[in-house]
């Protein structure tokens, strides 16, 4: 098991995540392509997956979808910005995650902005 997979825990397969937005598959994957969502291949069977706290009350957490898109422009791949999002932080008192899903996401993507310098 990786490092990322151990810091986010919980995951959800690709047919879980349309099942819970209550969408298609196909519509999963272009939240994917549209960086609303990231996913890794986790597991023995390497099945694609997505961290279950991207998911808040049946939608996508709001602020997510800018953060992935400020990371990715960092030069994050999609594993390095889902460790960065579950990694904690003593600064935040928790992990960015958590402070996105709490609605705090201007100090977050503030943080993830500096990353790019």
């Amino acid at each position: 098991m990786s490092t990322v997979e151990t810091l986010v825990g919980d995951w959800l397969p690709l047919p879980d995540v349309a099942q819970m937005l209550d969408v298609s598959i196909t519509k999963v994957h272009g939240l994917l392509d549209e960086r609303a969502l990231a996913a890794l291949r986790i597991g023995e069977r390497k099945i694609r997956s997505v961290p279950a706290a991207f998911l808040q009350d049946g939608h996508v957490v709001e602020s997510l979808k800018g953060t992935i898109v400020v990371l990715a422009d960092a030069g994050f791949s999609d594993e390095e910005l889902i460790g960065w999002l579950f990694t904690p932080d003593e600064s935040l008192r928790g992990r960015p995650i958590d402070a996105l899903r709490a609605g705090r996401k201007t100090e977050i993507r503030r943080r993830a902005q500096s990353l790019a310098w």
